[in-house]
């Protein structure tokens, strides 16, 4: 994996797939139930129907966004474990933004799109300032950012769990819901007749991954992000703050996050909720990102792939009469299969024992 190219790391995530599979097929069997079944579910509620690929398409476009901001992260050598977290309190900036101005712009399609614009930017802000934090913590007290950013994650969730109960809950709602958001704060369809997925809401995922890229391979700052990660002496040497860096690398990270929050609040809840009770995108993002060997452009893929068992693992859920336990430990494995060599390939790298990364 030292020195694999981007097609030999493809063909290494399709073989740790298939191998994963088979591996899980023989434990399905061994538990009592249909393998060819178990795999067939998997497949048909990831692409059986143009309702499952919308599911499906929905959540990659999650993934793929918080696998962008793991990525840029873990491309100039800090860990990001905090994305959930910064996902979280994007999507919770969004949704006040949203409810503010519902009582002051009438609803209508003009003010649809500026709640949506207005929400997004509001996202995307709130989730930087909040991953600056662990980056300040970093640079100028030397805390270690892994630990800093998973303490930040239940700190969201607790804070925005209690605002949103104790202050933003409508009188006659029950849960710890805020009140919808007006009929105009939708992304259309378009192409899929679902409710919680758009095309747009993919097509923005495609654009940030692409300037993402461009950032990262043709500017001065992202040139200034991977050169510290890798050879930060250097970095230094050539007059690079690598103090400045880390924030300023966190930040954009977490503007990332941010971006996903608000776009899952728009796209797929239409109001907000317990976070407690989100997906827990900015972890899976993880092995997304370590998947696509933290490349913008290899998130794509991989983000397709784990969109694809996350909706075939709820569909067998929902329709074959197998353990949920079952299921996860399943894809479970497809995860470790398919993300362990880059883990490998990391470690090596850390170690000094490999060439540079493609």
């Amino acid at each position: 994996m030292f020195q694999a190219s981007v097609l030999e790391r493809l063909a290494i995530a399709v073989a740790s797939t298939l191998l994963a599979l088979s591996i899980g097929a023989i434990i399905v069997a061994a538990s009592g139930y249909s393998a060819v079944e178990f795999i067939s579910a998997l497949l048909y509620g990831a692409l059986g129907t143009p309702s499952n690929i919308a599911f499906m398409l929905r959540q990659s476009t999650m993934l793929i966004l918080a696998g962008v901001a793991v990525a840029v992260a873990f491309r100039a050598g800090v860990f990001n474990i905090g994305v959930q977290g910064q996902f979280v309190v994007g999507g919770f900036a969004a949704a006040v933004t949203i409810l503010f101005l519902a009582p002051v712009l009438p609803d209508g399609p003009v003010s649809g799109i500026i709640f949506i614009f207005l929400g997004i930017v509001a996202g995307v802000a709130a989730g930087g300032a909040y991953a600056a934090i662990p980056g300040l913590m970093k640079a100028y007290a030397d805390a270690n950012e892994v630990i800093t950013t998973i303490m930040l994650n239940f700190i969201a969730t607790g804070v925005i769990y209690f605002i949103v109960d104790a202050y933003l809950r409508p009188e006659n709602v029950s849960a710890p819901n805020t009140a919808p958001f007006p009929e105009s704060v939708t992304l259309p369809s378009i192409v899929f007749n679902s409710g919680t997925f758009s095309i747009i809401g993919l097509a923005v995922a495609l654009v940030t991954v692409v300037g993402v890229y461009i950032v990262m391979v043709r500017t001065r700052f992202g040139y200034d992000l991977v050169t510290s990660g890798h050879q930060e002496r250097a970095a230094a040497y050539s007059g690079v703050s690598t103090k400045r860096t880390i924030v300023t690398t966190m930040t954009f990270s977490g503007m990332i996050a941010g971006l996903t929050g608000g776009l899952f609040v728009i796209m797929i809840l239409g109001y907000y909720t317990d976070p407690s009770t989100f997906p827990r995108f900015g972890f899976d993002a993880i092995a997304v990102s370590l998947l696509a060997a933290n490349n913008p452009l290899g998130v794509v893929p991989a983000g397709l792939l784990f969109g694809g068992l996350d909706a075939g693992g709820q569909y067998i859920g929902f329709t074959l009469n197998v353990p949920s336990e079952l299921v996860d430990g399943v894809i479970g494995l497809v995860v470790l299969f398919v993300a362990a060599p880059e883990l490998f390939r990391m470690a090596g790298l850390r170690a000094g024992l490999g060439g540079d990364d493609e």
